[in-house]
This record gives structure tokens, sequence and C-alpha cells, in this order.
């Protein structure tokens, strides 16, 4: 990444760091909308911010912005059609996940090593990614419960939000953009693991 990394005296290097920021960023944004960081990242490499590895070179190219945008204006569109959202939870959440995968394993440095490389991919950038849609899920769910599915476009709308100016945040100040994707990860942790006190709750209290 010409311009975006560069390295700190000593043992700490920076460039490093900020790569792995910037694949753990992608990966939470992944996890919003799927397809918005992959877009992002590829306008990003096509215009020359970006120097991407070896392996996303086919989306430094115009044919694959054309195709990731379109795949992202149909993936946003979906989310507005009612329930529809419920389907798209379904699919999106798995593809978030490998999602996350692959973009954290393709930024992650080449100097960790193969093993640890897809190591952190799948730990850090799935679970991030997987982390995320879960705790958005959450919310969808509540949301339908609520107002019958009329506060979802709300809903909607404020991912893709998130998505987007995550994603942009982690191409250009991927430090900011992965402090608050550690801050997300600490509410969404706090968020599933209240989910689940109350399932528990639930369950002892029928079997009483």
């Amino acid at each position: 990444m010409d311009g975006l990394v560069s390295a700190l005296p000593g043992w700490l290097p920076l460039g490093t760091v900020l790569e792995i920021l910037l694949a753990i960023s992608l990966s939470a944004a992944a996890g919003f909308r799927v397809f918005v960081p992959l877009l992002v990242v590829s306008l990003a490499a096509v215009v020359g911010h970006l120097d991407l590895p070896s392996s996303l070179d086919w989306m430094e190219t115009t044919p694959a912005v054309i195709l990731l945008g379109t795949a992202c204006l149909l993936e946003i569109g979906g989310y507005y059609i009612p329930w529809f959202d419920h389907v798209l939870d379904t699919v999106s959440s798995p593809a978030a996940v490998l999602a996350g995968t692959l973009v954290a394993g393709s930024f992650a440095p080449d100097s960790m090593g193969p093993v640890a490389q897809w190591t952190l991919a799948f730990v850090a950038g799935g679970g991030t990614a997987g982390l995320t849609k879960t705790l958005m899920n959450i919310l969808r769910i509540g949301s339908t419960a609520t107002s019958g599915g009329l506060a979802n476009p709300i809903l909607s709308t404020i991912e893709l939000v998130a998505a987007t100016g995550l994603s942009l945040l982690a191409v250009t100040v991927p430090a900011l953009a992965g402090v608050l994707v550690l801050v997300l990860m600490v509410l969404a942790g706090q968020k599933i693991w209240q989910l689940v006190g109350k399932m528990r709750a639930g369950a002892s209290t029928a079997e009483s």
C-alpha cells in the first residue's frame, strides 16, 4: 500500500500493524454489507490509492468495479424490500464470513507466513465479519418484532452508512478504523451475551 504504510524504528513494524488493521476493518464492514468494502477496495486500487496483493489483481480493473458496483446495488436494494431482507440475512451471513476471511487473508502481511496469515484471516477476519453480521441480524429481528418491519429500512440505511464509512476509513485511516472496530466488537459481544443470558433464563423458567 504505497503511501499508506511505513515502519517504526525497533521491533514494531507500523506497516504490519496497519495492514492488519486494514484487513480487520474491511472484514467488519463486510458484516454490514458484503460487497461495499470490496467495491471500495476496487475503486481505491483503480485510482492508485491502494497497491493490492497479487491475489487481488483482478480487482484493479474497470470490469471488476462494474461487476462489484452492480452486485453492491442489488444487495443494497434487496434490503429495502420488506421481509426479503431476512432472506438476504440468511444468505449473506455465511457470505460475510467468507468475504471477511478472504479479505483479511489477502491483506495480512506475507511476512507472517501462510499458517499465521490464514489463521488470522479466519479468526480475526471471518470472526469479526460474523460477529458484526450476527449483531445486525439480532437488531433486525428485534426491529421486525417491534415495528412489524416498518423500521427495517432505517436499520438498512444505518448498515449501509456503517459499511461505507468503515470501508473508506479502512483504506484512508486504518488506525482509526481499527479502534472503531474494537469498540464495535465489544458492543456486539455484550449484546450477544445479553441475548444468550435471556434465552437461558427463559429456558430455565420454562423447565420450572
